[in-house]
């Protein structure tokens, strides 16, 4: 069994392949190419720590994954990143481990932010200002990617507090050049400002209500992946012209739909839009959500491409 390392992982991944990945990744899970339970959620109530873990095999491959992605929040008082993770390739012939990516839950955190920023590419999104809720790993990612896919000009950070905000801020200014990056005072803020907004919290209550949001925008919602979180009031997705979920049963209990039941009928699956021609949104004042949980499916793929590619 091969070990990869982290440096070795960053050199092995290509922006665009993994956005490849990851649209082939919804439509493989929307035509029923894969066997992915549901994912499994483990606290550990000392430290407030969340571990998520999630397999797949696609019908057809030459490998199956587990991941396991780790949140401890009180590791920056010991010196230690919050997150943590690793992904284990095993040989879908034999069982046999071809590899072990040891990312430090980095791939997770990256195929998170490659599959919204490719979802606002597939939509025809055209945004010169993108709005962001959080500021931490998952924040800068998230504009990092989009800024690939899209001629940025502006970004606006929130963050609950405003030293992190700030630094988040800072991180982004040196890292997107040409960029204005400014600190919002709260998610209605954001939302005045941008049209495209991408939630990345662990918000366990709404940061953004209905009358916040304009029309035309569409919100790319992250951070709700697991029983009890939610960051967008019910509202929002009642009143949206177009609710794609990266996968329904998975929404439905996890992510923001698990606060709306009324609306899980309406919901389509984002492979299955994608398959179906996608296109971009309709009337300008048309409001699309996006209810991104993470899929299996979604770490095979990018371990996949990651350990195709290393040198």
């Amino acid at each position: 069994m091969q070990i990869l390392n982290l440096s070795e992982i960053r050199r092995a991944l290509d922006a665009g392949a993994v956005l490849g990945r990851m649209r082939e990744a919804l439509v493989a899970w929307s035509r029923g190419e894969c066997a992915m339970p549901m994912p499994m959620h483990l606290g550990i109530a000392p430290e407030d720590a969340e571990i998520h873990i999630k397999s797949c095999y696609r019908r057809g491959g030459k490998y199956f994954a587990l991941k396991i992605a780790s949140t401890f929040p009180r590791n920056p008082e010991r010196g230690l990143a919050t997150g943590n993770g690793m992904v284990l390739l095993a040989s879908a012939e034999t069982g046999e481990p071809a590899a072990l990516l040891a990312d430090a839950g980095y791939l997770t955190d990256v195929r998170t932010a490659a599959v919204a920023a490719m979802m606002a590419r597939e939509l025809g999104r055209r945004d010169r200002s993108l709005g962001i809720l959080g500021a931490g790993v998952q924040a800068r990612l998230q504009a990092e990617w989009h800024a690939a896919v899209l001629d940025l000009e502006r970004l606006w950070i929130w963050g609950r507090t405003a030293a992190r905000a700030e630094e988040c801020a800072r991180d982004l200014r040196q890292t997107l050049n040409g960029v204005e990056v400014m600190v919002a005072p709260s998610p209605a803020a954001v939302a005045r400002e941008a049209r495209l907004i991408v939630t990345a919290t662990t918000a366990r209550a709404p940061l953004l209500g209905s009358d916040d949001v304009r029309p035309g925008t569409l919100i790319s919602a992250v951070g709700s992946d697991s029983v009890g979180k939610q960051e967008l009031d019910p509202g929002i997705l009642r009143r949206a012209d177009r609710l794609l979920a990266d996968s329904r049963s998975q929404c439905e209990k996890l992510g923001e739909l698990q606060h709306a039941p009324d609306e899980w009928e309406r919901a389509m699956e984002m492979g299955s839009f994608l398959e179906s021609g996608g296109g971009p949104q309709g009337r300008p004042s048309e409001l699309t959500v996006c209810d991104f949980t993470g899929l299996g499916i979604e770490d095979l793929e990018i371990a996949e491409c990651c350990y195709e590619n290393r040198r």
